[in-house]
């Protein structure tokens, strides 16, 4: 038998264990974890949360059996956002879920942030609410720690609910006038819990807001590093143990400093530090420092991380852009958060995906459009090198009254403060084409002055490092430090031959002029052996403004957006001369093209695929089109190489006549193969349009054609090669369809539908409108906004494709097009 005095010993050995163990847990714990599964969605309206949360009887009438299994980020409007026979979804919708919650601090508190929903969120533990938010793009959060203590003593906790705590989110996208932004724009006000919501747990004093500001002089000779800090103590402690440790980009400290510190409710400055020759964030060498600051109050602590970049930017008055004392071409690009069969929903796999394909591409610079962004996108924009345009969606339809107003003033402070540390951000956006009425019974141009003043203000008060803008609203041009104009030369207004002269006037109306949204929609796989043809019924003359009215196919002036037709030929072309004119400009600051990617929009529901913007260089789904390898042949300097047609398996002319086949490679030369034989060596010269002098006339034979090209970069060799036909019988009116299988692999099959005319020609010109309907045991992968997801779209040369989930057993699919017979297809 063990002496009391052991026994003793040993007690008090296994309390020192526990209690070491208690610190271990404290120390280790995962402080936040993304709620993605385990979710059910309810699309429509509840009569109140009880009928989330009440114990669900089947056959009962209290039930509510509409409830569906989800996984988040989700958005109310995955499919509906492009489906052509309906208006998408714009109402509230319900989440709900049970958690079960082990918060590793005592008296610590468990939060709900939300990175963004959509667009009216409140929030519930179990019959309570205990939260709100306006705005569907801005991060906010949740305490719910009172609440869940609150529930705990109820019967159900342990009853009903197992020890899980019941949690509904309301969100509501439905339309509101005095919301931003407005429904007038030509992006979809989705809903949704949209992006990724976390579960927090916290000691009782965490890191609320780290601003870590990190400034260095032109030449990169003096960094300075200010940190200020704001605490959440809701217990109202008075004092804490701070901490700051800061690393550069191979992890070696260069910076740590502790001190104890009253607990304010206010921001308080903790350190100044100065950095000798720091390590610079750039688009070529995108360096990194990590702030690591550490709270330990009342026996438990709290780390908060942040990345941060040394650089310095300016841009000169009527000249370029400089980066770290030198000129940078900002060359650049737009970005919606919109997927193909997820909508605003994109994984961060998919963000990633992404970003790195626009760095790919050779993009230095994105605007985001037209409000503030995932945190993903940010941390890529910082990873890669990518410096940042981001806005608040104060994007047209007027302004409104003061509920208006305060969104507009909160969103603004919120994509600041929760962006601030990022160092790829150079400019805060304060609104898009508020020169564009109609949400109102008044246009009044001088209160938009007004307000967009308060604005300018409000954004340099809270940060005066970045400069502020806006785009298309000339009676608001001075307000802000760099605005651009409309300017969509040869596709809304004249040619784009008038590009540089019309930049050039522009930009010697205003200080800093910075131009972004510049290019033209591409129906992805349509082609054109004459893409300029209506260009004699143009007005040309120094104007290439985006007008009212000039997106729609109805009246004014003839403009290719109306009359043009929409080919990916047509877009290179226009590409092509934008870029090799942008690298002859010395006082252009950049350019970013608008879109990078096609995107879902209400307002369009006449273009080839349905409420889709098809201004993009890649489609809905990922999908290259032609314009991705024009971009890359100027802004990459890998080598790389591209002969133009890779998606046009057709070519049509008469026999003899000569063609033109065109490379796209920054490769310095390139011999082209053509059924064999040499056409001869051609050298890149980037101001030889088209292609940079990389093009060739050949004469195709009927039938297949083989095309090689053979590029060298240095040692560096490449080919590439692709098989064309050629068609030299002229077609009639298109009478006929023929509907084939022309691939099936991993249960997917898929479909092609092909038009001709009466005589069996191939009619490679139409672009009628086809519909595909299935019935049977398989599924159209359709919705998608894309040229081959979508179930009702216009031809692209003649020809349309579907793909087809066949599952077990058979389905017929029909394709019908008006004035032509239907055809089946069994599978």
């Amino acid at each position: 038998m063990k002496s009391p005095f052991k026994i003793y010993l040993l007690r008090a050995r296994l309390v020192l264990l526990a209690a070491f163990l208690l610190t271990v847990k404290i120390a280790t714990a995962q402080q936040t974890k993304r709620l993605t599964q385990n979710w059910e969605y309810l699309k429509g309206d509840l009569g109140g949360v009880w009928e989330a949360v009440r114990e669900s009887k089947p056959g009962s009438s209290e039930s509510v059996p509409l409830w569906s299994k989800v996984v988040l980020p989700h958005c109310f409007n995955e499919m509906d956002a492009v489906d052509p026979k309906v208006n998408y979804y714009e109402g509230p919708g319900w989440y709900r879920t049970n958690l079960k919650l082990d918060n590793p601090y005592p008296k610590g508190r468990i939060l709900l942030n939300f990175e963004g929903a959509g667009q009216k969120t409140s929030v519930y533990v179990y019959n309570t609410k205990v939260g709100e938010h306006v705005g569907g793009y801005d991060e906010f959060t949740v305490d719910i720690t009172d609440a869940v203590n609150k529930f705990k003593q109820e019967k159900v906790f342990n009853t009903q609910f197992k020890g899980a705590i019941p949690i509904s989110i309301r969100c509501d996208n439905s339309r509101d006038l005095e919301m931003i932004p407005s429904d007038l724009s030509d992006f979809n006000v989705y809903g949704g819990l949209y992006r990724y919501l976390n579960l927090v747990y916290t000691p009782e004093v965490s890191v609320d807001k780290l601003f870590a500001l990190a400034e260095v002089d032109a030449q990169g000779k003096q960094g300075n590093l200010k940190i200020t800090g704001r605490f959440y103590n809701p217990g109202k402690l008075t004092s804490a143990d701070v901490n700051v440790q800061v690393k550069d980009s191979q992890g070696k400290v260069v910076f740590n400093a502790k001190k104890q510190t009253e607990l304010k409710e206010t921001d308080e400055l903790l350190w100044t530090a100065k950095l000798n020759k720091p390590q610079l964030w750039s688009p070529e060498k995108p360096q990194l420092y990590t702030v690591e600051l550490e709270v330990k109050a009342n026996g438990q602590s709290y780390k908060h991380i942040e990345k941060v970049g040394f650089r310095h930017f300016e841009f000169v008055k009527n000249g370029p852009f400089l980066l770290n004392g030198k000129r940078l071409l900002l060359r650049g690009t737009h970005r919606h958060e919109d997927h193909a069969g997820v909508a605003a929903a994109m994984t961060e796999e998919m963000i990633k995906t992404e970003i790195q394909m626009m760095k790919d591409m050779g993009v230095n610079f994105i605007r985001l459009g037209h409000y503030q962004q995932s945190r993903i996108v940010l941390e890529e924009c910082d990873r890669l090198g990518i410096l940042v345009w981001e806005e608040i969606p104060w994007c047209r339809g007027g302004l409104g009254g003061e509920v208006y107003k305060k969104q507009a003033r909160r969103m603004l402070k919120n994509m600041i403060e929760q962006h601030y540390n990022h160092p790829s951000v150079i400019i805060w956006g304060l609104g898009n084409e508020n020169d564009w009425p109609g949400d109102f019974t008044t246009f009044d141009k001088e209160a938009i002055r007004t307000f967009m003043k308060e604005l300018n203000n409000l954004s340099h008060q809270l940060d005066n490092t970045r400069k502020t803008a806006i785009r298309r609203c000339d009676f608001c041009k001075d307000i802000v430090d760099v605005y651009s104009p409309s300017i969509w030369a040869g596709w809304y207004r004249g040619i784009y031959q008038e590009y540089k002269d019309v930049s050039k006037k522009e930009m010697e109306r205003v200080n800093h002029f910075l131009h972004v949204e510049w290019g033209g929609d591409s129906h992805a796989r349509r082609n054109a052996e004459e893409p300029e043809k209506i260009i004699n019924r143009l007005k040309i003359g120094g104007e290439a403004d985006e007008r009212a009215g000039d997106a729609t196919f109805y009246g004014g002036d003839a403009r290719f957006s109306k009359d043009g037709d929409w080919s990916e030929s047509y877009i290179c072309n226009l590409i092509d001369w934008h870029l090799k004119e942008q690298e002859n400009m010395p006082w252009l600051t950049g350019a970013a093209y608008w879109p990078f990617k096609d995107f879902s929009t209400p307002v369009r529901p006449e273009n080839p695929v349905p409420y889709m913007n098809q201004k993009g260089v890649v489609e809905r789904d990922f999908t290259k089109k032609e314009a991705y390898y024009v971009f890359q042949s100027y802004w990459i300097t890998t080598p790389m190489l591209r002969i133009s047609g890779h998606n046009w398996p057709v070519r049509w002319g008469d026999a003899g006549e000569k063609k033109v086949v065109k490379v796209y490679s920054n490769c310095d030369e390139a011999e082209l193969f053509f059924n064999g034989k040499s056409m001869g060596v051609k050298k890149r010269d980037s101001q030889n349009f088209p292609a940079a002098g990389l093009r060739w006339n050949v004469v195709y034979q009927e039938g297949n054609n083989t095309i090689k090209v053979v590029a060298k970069k240095g040692k560096t060799i490449l080919t590439d090669e692709i098989v064309q036909q050629y068609q030299t019988a002229k077609w009639g009116k298109p009478a006929k369809m023929e509907i084939h299988k022309i691939a099936d692999e991993n249960g997917i099959a898929t479909l092609e539908v092909k038009l001709f005319d009466d005589k069996g020609v191939q009619c490679l010109e139409a672009a009628n409108y086809v519909s595909f309907e299935l019935v049977g045991d398989g599924k159209l992968i359709d919705n998608q906004g894309t040229s081959t997801g979508s179930n009702y779209l216009q031809m692209y040369n003649g020809r349309a494709i579907i793909r087809v989930i066949k599952n077990t057993g058979k389905s017929v699919v029909s394709a019908k097009s008006e004035g032509i017979s239907t055809v089946f297809i069994e599978l």
